[in-house]
């Protein structure tokens, strides 16, 4: 499996606007994939999901499948989104010279960037830990 590349940039991340503000690398949504399975990070809805999978079958399986496909759905439009703001960050970079001295704050422009892809990371993160829950299997004696 490909390592994750350090992704920083004069000391920001790529969740932070100003990762791209100071001229940090647009990542794409497979980068953004390993890096969120590299965290171990479950994301912001992670206790919903793991309340999720404490209820028993067939309920549990419904609700995780449920849940699954609802973030599915929202990674799709992230992602699309993400690849209009990663457009116009280009032609944002192509219009205006690079800083030549510390900014005082981001543009609009990067804060749009930064927060589409900490919206991706959180899409991953949830589907990763649902798919770890859905490939268990159940105890086949429980009842």
């Amino acid at each position: 499996m490909t390592q994750s590349p350090s992704m920083t940039h004069m000391g920001y991340d790529p969740g932070h606007c100003w990762y791209y503000l100071l001229g940090g690398k647009v990542l794409s949504p497979k980068q953004i994939k390993l890096r969120t399975l590299a965290s171990g990070y479950k994301g912001y809805a992670a206790e919903d999901i793991g309340e999720a999978h404490l209820k028993a079958e067939p309920k549990r399986s419904s609700a995780l499948r449920h849940l699954k496909a609802k973030f599915e759905t929202d990674l799709k439009r992230d992602i699309s989104r993400y690849r209009e703001c990663a457009l116009a960050l280009h032609r944002f970079r192509k219009a205006n010279p690079p800083l030549t001295e510390r900014p005082k704050c981001a543009n609009d422009v990067h804060m749009n960037i930064s927060l589409k892809h900490n919206h991706i990371v959180n899409d991953f993160a949830h589907l990763i830990y649902l798919n770890e829950l859905l490939n268990q299997q159940g105890d086949l004696f429980s009842f």
